[in-house]
C-alpha cells in the first residue's frame, strides 16, 4: 500500500473553552464529563488509524477505566522510549514524524488519520503534514494545563467549513491552509 490514501491527517482535539486539551498533570477526565464517542459517531466512522505521542498514551492509559468506547483503528505511539513492556494493542514507533505519519497512513487505507497530543500534532502542523484540524469546544474553563499547540509554532492559516452543536460540545472543522513556498517574483524568494 502506498502513501497516496484517499484519507485525510486530522488533529483531533477536546478543548476547554481557555484553549487547554489537558488539565494540570495531564489530566482528561473533564472530557468524558461532557462527550461520549457515541456524539459524533461519523467522526469515528472516518477514521482508521491513530498516531499518538507517548504523553497522551500514557494518558489514556491511566484513563482506561472510563472506557470510552472510542475505535479509531490501529494505533501507533510516537515515542524516544518505548515501554519495557511492549502493548499488544499499540505499535510503537522511533522514527521521525514524516515516516510515522507514512506508516500510520498506511494502516488507516482509505480512511483519515487522526493525530492525538499536542507535541505530535504540533511536528505534524510544523511540517505541513495536516490537512484538517477537529475541535471539541467543551463547556468548561480549566485554568492551566496542556494548551492547544506549544510555544513556538509558526503561524497556520485555517479555513472553517463546519460548526455542529451537540449537548454543549462545539464541534468546529477547519482546513489547514497549506503555505505556498516564496516564489522567484515576490522578493521573498531566490533571485528576488
Amino acid at each position: 500500500m502506498t502513501d497516496a490514501s484517499t484519507g485525510k491527517v486530522v488533529v483531533n482535539r477536546a478543548m476547554s473553552l481557555d484553549g487547554f486539551i489537558a488539565g494540570p498533570g495531564h489530566t482528561m477526565d473533564w472530557v468524558f464529563e461532557h462527550m461520549t464517542s457515541a456524539m459524533f459517531p461519523e467522526v469515528m466512522a472516518a477514521t482508521g488509524a491513530m498516531l499518538i505521542g507517548r504523553g497522551t498514551y500514557e494518558a489514556g492509559k491511566r484513563m482506561s477505566a472510563e472506557n470510552t468506547g472510542y475505535d479509531g483503528g490501529a494505533q501507533f505511539v510516537l515515542t524516544h522510549r518505548p515501554p519495557d513492556e511492549p502493548d499488544p494493542a499499540v505499535t510503537f514507533l522511533t522514527c521521525d514524524i514524516e515516516e510515522a505519519v507514512s506508516t500510520a497512513r498506511r494502516a488507516a487505507g482509505d480512511k483519515n488519520l487522526e493525530i492525538l497530543g499536542a507535541d505530535v500534532a504540533a511536528q505534524c502542523l510544523a511540517r505541513g503534514l495536516v490537512d484538517e484540524i477537529l475541535v471539541y469546544v467543551l463547556p468548561v474553563l480549566l485554568g492551566d494545563g496542556v494548551r492547544f499547540v506549544p510555544p513556538g509554532l509558526d503561524r497556520i492559516d485555517l479555513e472553517p467549513f463546519s460548526t455542529v452543536q451537540s449537548d454543549g460540545v462545539t464541534m468546529l472543522r477547519f482546513h489547514v491552509r497549506k503555505q505556498v513556498p516564496p516564489g522567484p517574483l515576490d522578493g521573498r524568494g531566490p533571485g528576488g
